[in-house]
C-alpha cells in the first residue's frame, strides 16, 4: 500500500525563522541533526543542548550544522539545564531529546522514565523563568497511545498507554506536557504543542534496532538481514515530513497561541505499511541484500498495528506529506550509498532539503 504524493502543503517560512533564537534539545540525534541544519538554512539561531553523539559514525559529526552554542549535557540535571536555557534565551524551543528506542528501554527502564519524563519536566520548568520564550514544541511519539491493535488509526483524542518503558514514558511527558500549559505556561504567554510523529526514516540514523539502518550495516557488510516482525505496520515517513511539521506548527503557535495542543504527524490519512513491504522496496532500491524473515515472535514485546489519522493537522495546519513511501525509502537508501562511496553528508542533507522545498 503505497500513499500518494501530495502538494500544495504548508512549509517553513524563512520570513519568520529569520533571526529567531532557538533552542533544540537532541540536536545530536538523527531528527536533531536534520533539524540544525534546516533551521540554520532558515536562519535562524539555533542553541543545542544534548549528551554527546550515540553513534558512530553520526550524521551531528558528519554533518557539522551551524549552531550559536552547542552544550553536551544530560537534561536530567535540572540546575545546569536550567542555567542554559536561560543563557539562550530563546524565542522557540524545540525539544527532541529523549531515550528514543523501544528495545533500549527494556534494558534501562529507569534511565528510559528519567531522561523522558523528568527531563521532559526539567526543560518546561527551566522555560517558566525565561521571558523570552514565546513557543515550546515537544516531541512525543507515535507510540503514545494505548495500543489495542484494532483496525482503526489513533486520534489526539484516544486514551494515553505504553506497553513497554518507551512509550509508557512518552505518554507520561505528554500529561507532563499538558500540565505545564494548562497550570503555568499558558498564563505567560507561552503556546505549547506536543508533537507526535509516525517512524521516521531518512539517510543518516546509524540507531541500533532501526529497520533501515539495520538493512544497511547489513547489506554493505555483505550480511543477511534479520527481519523479526515482517507483519508489523507502522505509518512510516521521510524524516524531512514531521521536521518540516514542526516547524509549521511553530510558526501557528506563535501566531496563535489557542491551537497548542497534541499534533499527529504521519502519512496520508491513517496509512500503514508492513515492515516486509518496506525492505522489499528498500532491497530494490539498493540493488541487493539478503533478509531472513522472522516469525514475528523474537524479542520483548512490540506492537503489530500502529496508525495515525492526521486529519486534524490538515485542517488547522494545512500539513500535507510530499513524498510516497516508496520515494522516502529510496531517498533513504541513495542517501547512504552515495555517503558510503564518498559524498558529503551535509551536502547530501542540504540537497534533500532543497528537493523538498521544491515540491509543489
Amino acid at each position: 500500500m503505497e500513499n500518494l504524493a501530495v502538494s500544495g502543503g504548508a512549509q517553513p517560512s524563512r520570513g519568520f525563522w529569520e533571526g529567531k533564537r532557538v533552542l533544540l534539545t537532541g540536536h545530536t540525534g538523527f531528527k536533531g541533526a536534520w533539524l540544525s541544519i534546516w533551521l540554520g538554512r532558515l536562519g535562524a539561531e539555533v542553541t543545542g543542548i544534548a549528551l554527546l553523539p550515540e553513534t558512530q559514525p553520526s550524521l551531528f559529526a558528519l554533518a557539522r550544522p551551524d549552531l550559536r552554542e552547542s552544550h553536551f549535557q544530560d537534561i536530567r540535571d535540572a540546575a545546569r539545564l536550567a542555567e542554559l536555557v536561560r543563557s539562550a534565551s530563546p524565542d522557540i524551543v524545540m525539544h527532541l531529546g529523549a531515550q528514543a528506542l523501544v528495545r533500549p528501554s527494556y534494558q534501562d527502564p529507569l534511565g528510559t522514565f528519567a531522561t523522558n519524563v523528568l527531563g521532559t519536566a526539567n526543560l518546561l520548568e527551566a522555560v517558566r523563568s525565561v521571558p523570552s520564550a514565546r513557543v515550546v514544541v515537544a516531541i512525543t511519539t507515535d507510540k503514545v497511545y494505548r495500543n489495542l491493535e484494532h483496525a482503526f488509526p489513533y486520534r489526539e483524542t484516544d486514551h494515553l498507554g505504553g506497553h513497554d518503558p518507551y512509550s509508557a514514558s512518552k505518554a507520561a511527558s505528554e500529561i507532563i506536557i499538558a500540565s505545564y500549559r494548562d497550570s503555568f505556561l499558558r498564563e505567560k504567554g507561552v503556546a505549547v504543542a506536543s508533537a507526535r510523529a509516525g517512524n521516521v526514516i531518512g539517510g543518516g540514523d546509524w540507531s541500533a534496532d532501526r529497520l533501515l539502518p539495520d538493512a544497511v550495516r547489513a547489506w554493505q557488510s555483505g550480511n543477511s538481514l534479520s527481519v523479526r516482525r515482517p507483519e508489523a505496520k507502522r505509518p512510516w515517513q521521510h524524516v524531512l515530513e514531521p521536521l518540516s511539521a514542526y516547524l509549521v506548527l511553530a510558526e501557528r503557535l506563535w501566531s496563535d497561541p489557542s491551537i497548542g495542543d497534541a499534533f499527529n504527524f504521519g502519512p496520508i490519512s491513517h496509512e500503514a505499511a508492513p515492515v516486509r513491504q518496506v525492505i522489499e522496496i528498500a532491497r530494490a532500491s539498493y540493488g541487493r541484500g539478503d533478509v531472513e524473515y522472522g516469525d514475528g515472535t523474537e524479542g520483548p514485546h512490540e506492537a503489530g498495528w500502529l496508525a495515525l489519522e492526521t486529519a486534524k493537522a490538515r485542517h488547522m495546519l494545512g500539513i500535507e506529506p510530499r513524498w510516497s513511501l516508496a520515494e522516502a525509502v529510496d531517498r533513504t537508501m541513495k542517501w547512504y550509498r552515495a555517503q558510503n562511496d564518498g559524498a558529503d553528508a551535509r551536502a547530501l542533507c542540504e540537497a534533500e532539503i532543497d528537493e523538498y522545498e521544491a515540491r509543489p
